[in-house]
C-alpha cells in the first residue's frame, strides 16, 4: 500500500519547524535570492495586502489572515518562481472569503493596480477590461488554488488581538487606552514579519504588551516577570520585540528595484536549466518527414547496425506479410525499426537499385492483396 502524507486540521496556528525558517535556507535562498531581498519582498507584499484591505473596507481580521497566508506560502515556494504581486492578490482574495467578507476579484485587481500606480508615482489610469486584464484575472485564480494546495487547505488563523485586551484586564491595565492602542498597533505591524510562523499568538500578545509598556514607560511586574503566568519565556519576548523594532529602522528597496533583481535571477536560473535540459528540438524523421514521438526517438537512436557482404536475399518484416527483396550486394546496412512496424534503411552503396527493388515488390504485393480481396467478394 502506498504511503500518503497526512494533514492535521487544528484550531491553533500552524507553526513551522526551525529547520524551514531563516537562518536556514528558505526556498527563495535556494534559488539564489539574497535574504535581504526576500525580507523586503515580504514587507512590501504585506504592505500591499494591508493597503488593499483598507481600500476594500475589509476588517482587520482579513488583513491579518491575508498576511499570515502570504508568509506561509512563501516558506513553501520561492519568490523567483512565483510573482509576489499576483500571490499578494490571491492571499487578499482568499482572506476575504475566509473571514466571510468576500469581494469581487475584479475589485481586488483594480485596487492593486491603483496602489502600484501611486507607489511608482505614475499617472493614475483605470484598468482596461482587455486581454491583459483577463490574463491577470486567470493568474490570480490559479495562484489562489496554488496557495490552497500548498498549505493543504489549512488556512485557519488564530488572531491574538483579543488576547491583548484579556491580558491587560488580568494586569488591571485595561483602562490605559494609550497602552491598549499602542500594543494593538505593534500587533498589526508584527504581521509584516514571520513571527506568526515561529511563536503562538499568546506569546506574541505578551511581547506586544511588554513593548508598549516600555515605550510608554508604564511599569509592569518584573520580579518575577508578569508574562510567565501565560506560559511565555523571556528569550521569546525579546526576540519578538527586536523583530518588531527592526521594522521601524529598516528601509526596504522600491518594488521596481526588487522586481529587477528577481527577474535577473529568474533569467539566470532559466539559462542554467536550459543548459542542463537535453535538446528537445532534435527530431528523427520518417519517410513522410513527420516527427517521431519521444519514445520512438529513443528507439531510433538505439538502432541496430550490421554489415552484410555478398548477401543475395534480404527479408523485411512489417505488419503485413513478409516481403522478400533480392539484392546483389549490400555493404554497411543500417536498419532502424519503430514501434509502428515502419523501417528506415540507409545504404552506403547501391541504395537507388535496392530502393527501386523494394518499391516494385511492395507494389506487386499490394496488387496481389487487392486481387485476393476482390476474389473473396
Amino acid at each position: 500500500m502506498p504511503e500518503y502524507g497526512s494533514v492535521v486540521l487544528t484550531l491553533s496556528n500552524v507553526l513551522l519547524p526551525s529547520d524551514k525558517l531563516y537562518p536556514n535556507p528558505t526556498p527563495s535562498m535556494i534559488e539564489g535570492l539574497p535574504y535581504d531581498v526576500e525580507y523586503d519582498l515580504r514587507l512590501i507584499g504585506c504592505e500591499l495586502i494591508q493597503t488593499a484591505c483598507l481600500l476594500l473596507r475589509l476588517p482587520q481580521t482579513a488583513v491579518a489572515t491575508g498576511q499570515v497566508l502570504f508568509h506561509r506560502y512563501f516558506y513553501s515556494s520561492s519568490f523567483v518562481r512565483r510573482p509576489m504581486e499576483i500571490f499578494a492578490m490571491a492571499c487578499t482574495n482568499l482572506a476575504a472569503k475566509i473571514e466571510e467578507n468576500a469581494r469581487r476579484i475584479r475589485d481586488v485587481i483594480n485596487v492593486f493596480h491603483h496602489i502600484k500606480q501611486i507607489r511608482s508615482g505614475k499617472t493614475i489610469r483605470p484598468l482596461l477590461i482587455d486581454q491583459v486584464y483577463i490574463d491577470r484575472k486567470n493568474e490570480v485564480i490559479k495562484a489562489e488554488r496554488r496557495v490552497l494546495k500548498e498549505l493543504g487547505f489549512c488556512v485557519y488563523v488564530k488572531h491574538p488581538h483579543k488576547m491583548i485586551t484579556l491580558y491587560l484586564k488580568v494586569l488591571e491595565k485595561e483602562r490605559e487606552k494609550n497602552l491598549v492602542q499602542t500594543a494593538w498597533n505593534y500587533m498589526n505591524d508584527s504581521l509584516r514579519t514571520d513571527i506568526f510562523l515561529r511563536f503562538p499568538p499568546e506569546t506574541i500578545a505578551c511581547a506586544c504588551i511588554d513593548l508598549a509598556a516600555r515605550t510608554l514607560q508604564i511599569s509592569l511586574p518584573k520580579n518575577p516577570p508578569w508574562f510567565i503566568i501565560f506560559g511565555t519565556k523571556s528569550d521569546e519576548i525579546h526576540y519578538i520585540m527586536i523583530a518588531i523594532l527592526r521594522l521601524y529602522k529598516h528601509r526596504p528597496k522600491s518594488l521596481d528595484e526588487l522586481e529587477k533583481i528577481v527577474n535577473t535571477i529568474r533569467e539566470k536560473r532559466e539559462d542554467e536549466r536550459k543548459k542542463l535540459r537535453p535538446d528537445t528540438n532534435q527530431q528523427t524523421e520518417l519517410g513522410n518527414d513527420s516527427p517521431l514521438p519521444q519514445q520512438q526517438q529513443q528507439i531510433a537512436q538505439n538502432s541496430i547496425s550490421s554489415t552484410v557482404v555478398n548477401t543475395n536475399v534480404t527479408v523485411i518484416q512489417q505488419n503485413s506479410p513478409t516481403v522478400i527483396v533480392t539484392t546483389q550486394e549490400i555493404t554497411n546496412v543500417t536498419t532502424t525499426t519503430t514501434t509502428n512496424g515502419k523501417i528506415l534503411k540507409k545504404h552506403d552503396r547501391g541504395s537507388s537499385r535496392e530502393s527501386s527493388t523494394v518499391n516494385a515488390h511492395r507494389h506487386h504485393h499490394s496488387r496481389r492483396k487487392q486481387s485476393s480481396t476482390r476474389s473473396r467478394i
